[in-house]
Order: structure tokens, then C-alpha cells, then sequence
């Protein structure tokens, strides 16, 4: 099941954006995200707006998708030009979900080149796609590449079948290695998601699981500690007792762990949970996310950001789909950010990344305790003699706490 949404002011039904928005739009970057809610199964830990249904009803189903994600984009270009926003290309895209692949390769190129003729691509712009290994096939790849993605990411999780199955992952192990080996060879920079933490998973499962992902020499690499979300199936299992609770200790372990066969392999953090064979190969998408630029979310459930006004669609496909056929908004409600939650959320988004805070847009507390975090080890001397707050690797294990000290929480 997924989470209910958040609440918030009510969303017009044509989509303006107030006219706070403008400020300083021409210096920011513009990204876009495309969710696909499409899943073959709906994996227990997953709290993400997917669905593993094909169709339902209504002329509302996977193949369907591809024409309502264009009319969400038409809708998106029209808002922004009506609210008075300069023309931006876009710096990045990304199909996330759900399986982005469950898309027919043609239906994902149709999206990109829709979202392209409508705001236009910078040169050099990254395009990812998340994909299933078991999902894509060479020629697939072969046609995403020529269509101008640039970039794939593949959710591997866990190279140990027993873990996978604990986490209702249903795809070949083996499968991965081959994919990583296409995507590279039709000229695709490639990446690995990994889980840590799952119920009984042992440091040496999670050590095969690392090496096997460092063995695929993809260019970047995703580490998640697991988190058990509430309403989830794997949530559920664990307060029946079938499954054993995630153990906060054996993820720490974890983490350093996964932190030095990375850095041995040529792998370095860019941000808490992600790993890159160069700045160029680091997640660009993700980095517009957390320096908070703007970005057009499109399909059911995705979030959209403009310059502190954030709004987020209605998360079932019907709705959706009947909202966008009639030219609407399919924003379910938006709320406008006030300067102290700007300030939060940028000092928490920005404390993960490898260039971390500003010292001198810290307030009062923050600026207050950054010596005494030195002191505790949690952030480097270098970097606090430049001017940031960077954490170290033990700060990056206590990063909440650290964010909490620097708000002066």
C-alpha cells in the first residue's frame, strides 16, 4: 500500500505558479522527472506510488501511458509560459518509478523527445532511466541511446538470492552483470542500486553483494541503508515476527564496509549514499534535488518544485489520466514554502553532498557549533578552514545528528 499524500493548500485547477516564482529564475536550472508507476510485482519494502497492474479500466493502462505523460508535458510548458518563467532547457531528466523499462523502449523515447520539443535540452544533458535487469534488453538500450539517453540505472539490491527474496525481488542475479556489460557497450554511462540492512542479512551476504556490484565496473554506484516504511509489507511482517527487525548496528557496519571496497575500487562519495568513478559520472538528477533547483514532475504521485512552491499529482493512474485528457492540472494540492523551511531543508539536503554548507549561511547556532563538531569528529578541518561543513565518515554515520546541530535543534 502506498503512503497516503501529503496535505496542503488547494492546487488550481490550470496550474499558475504565483509570482514568487520568477525571482531569480533565470539563474536556476530546470530537470524534469517522469514517474512510471508501472511494476511486474510490488516489491514488501516498497513505499513508492507503483502498481503492479497492467490495466484499469477506463482506457487507463501501461500502454496508455505514454500519450497521458505528453499531455502532462504540454500542460507543464503552457504553466510555466503563462506564470511569466523564462524559456530554460533542461539540465537533466529522469524516468524514475515503479520500472520505468515495464515501458515499451519506443514509449520512453517518445516521453523524452515530447519533453525535449517542448522546453529544448542543454548540450551534454544528462538522461537517465532506472530499469529491472530482467527488463531491458540489449536492443532496447540500443534504442534509448539513439533516442538521447545518456545514462541507466539498474536496481541489483542484492546480489544473494536469499536476501532478494526478503525483499520480494524477483529479478536473476546473473542478469545484471550482462546488462551493465549492453548498457556499456551501446555507450550508455551506467549505475547499480544497492540495499543494505535487509531481515537477516549478514555482513558477508552484504560483502558478496558489494563486490559483486564493484565486479560489474559500473561508473557509479547507489548504497541505501533499508528503511522499513510504515503500511509496507515488510513493515508488517516484522510486527507479526516473521521477519527480524532491521538492525541499526549491523547498517553501520555495513556502510563502512561498503565505503572501503568502494574507495579501493576507485569509488568516491559525492553524497551519504552515493558513489562515483568521477565527477563526471556522479548523479547530476539527483544533485539538482538536493541543491533544491527547480523540477517538473510528471505522472501520478510525482513532486514538482519551482523556486519554493512545491506540488505533488494525484497518485492513482485514473485520476490522473482523466485529469490530464481534459487539459487540468493533475496537481492533488501545493504548498509554498516558507523561509525558515527553506532554510531546514537546504541545510539538511545540502550537510549530505561532498561540497556540504556554507559556514557563512549558517544562522547564529549553527555557525556557533560548527567548532565543537570538529572537535567530535564529524566534520573535516579541511574543509571547515575553506569555509564548509563537510562531514567525515563518522559524521556521515551520525548525519541526522549533525543536521540537528547545525539547526540548533
Amino acid at each position: 500500500m502506498s503512503p497516503a499524500q501529503p496535505t496542503g493548500d488547494p492546487a488550481p485547477s490550470d496550474g499558475l505558479l504565483p509570482a514568487s516564482v520568477l525571482d531569480g529564475a533565470e539563474r536556476r536550472s530546470l530537470s524534469l522527472y517522469v514517474h512510471v508507476p508501472y511494476c511486474s510485482v510490488r516489491c514488501g519494502y516498497c513505499d513508492f506510488n507503483t502498481y503492479a497492474a497492467e490495466d484499469f479500466g477506463d482506457g487507463v493502462n501501461r500502454l496508455s501511458y505514454a500519450e497521458d505523460a505528453i499531455r502532462e508535458l504540454d500542460l507543464a510548458a503552457g504553466v510555466l509560459t503563462r506564470s511569466g518563467l523564462p524559456a530554460r532547457p533542461l539540465s537533466t531528466v529522469f524516468f524514475g518509478g515503479g520500472t520505468p523499462t515495464r515501458l515499451p523502449a519506443e514509449d520512453l523515447a517518445r516521453i523524452l523527445r515530447a519533453g525535449i520539443e517542448r522546453f529544448g535540452i542543454v548540450d551534454g544533458a544528462e538522461v537517465t532511466t532506472e530499469a529491472n535487469p530482467d527488463s531491458v534488453t540489449r536492443e532496447d538500450l540500443a534504442l534509448l541511446k539513439e533516442a538521447g539517453f545518456t545514462r541507466v540505472s539498474f536496481g541489483m539490491q542484492s546480489a544473494v538470492p536469499r536476501v532478494l527474496a526478503v525483499l520480494d525481488r524477483t529479478h536473476t542475479p546473473a542478469n545484471v552483470p550482462k546488462v551493465v556489460s549492453w548498457a556499456r557497450e551501446v555507450g550508455l554511462q551506467t549505475s547499480v542500486d544497492l540495499i543494505s540492512g535487509a531481515p537477516g542479512e549478514t555482513l558477508a551476504e552484504w560483502e558478496t553483494s558489494v563486490r559483486a556490484a564493484i565486479d560489474c565496473a559500473p561508473d557509479h554506484i547507489s548504497a541505501y541503508s533499508l528503511i522499513v516504511e510504515p503500511g509496507t509489507k515488510l513493515a508488517a511482517q516484522i510486527r507479526r515476527g516473521e521477519l527480524s527487525p532491521v538492525d541499526d548496528d549491523a547498517q553501520a557496519d555495513m556502510y563502512l564496509l561498503a565505503d572501503r571496497l568502494f574507495g579501493e575500487a576507485g569509488y568516491s562519495w559525492y553524497e551519504v549514499s552515493n558513489w562515483s568513478r568521477s565527477e563526471d559520472t556522479r548523479s547530476r538528477h539527483n544533485l539538482a534535488y538536493w541543491r533544491n533547483r527547480d523540477w517538473w514532475g510528471i505522472g501520478p504521485g510525482a513532486h514538482s518544485h519551482i523556486n519554493g512552491v512545491r506540488w505533488w499529482n494525484l497518485k492513482h493512474p485514473v485520476p490522473y489520466a482523466h485529469r490530464v485528457r481534459q487539459g487540468l492540472s493533475p496537481a492533488a494540492a501545493r504548498e509554498h514554502l516558507d523561509a525558515d523551511t527553506r532554510y531546514v531543508e537546504d541545510v539538511m539536503l545540502a550537510a549530505r553532498i561532498r561540497e556540504g554548507v556554507a559556514i557563512e549561511d549558517l544562522r547564529g547556532p549553527g555557525r556557533e557549533a560548527v567548532g565543537w563538531l570538529e572537535g567530535q569528529g564529524l566534520i573535516e578541518p579541511q574543509a571547515r578552514a575553506e569555509g564548509r561543513v563537510v562531514l567525515t565518515l563518522r559524521g556521515r554515520l551520525l548525519g541526522d545528528a549533525v543536521v540537528r546541530t547545525l539547526l540548533g535543534d
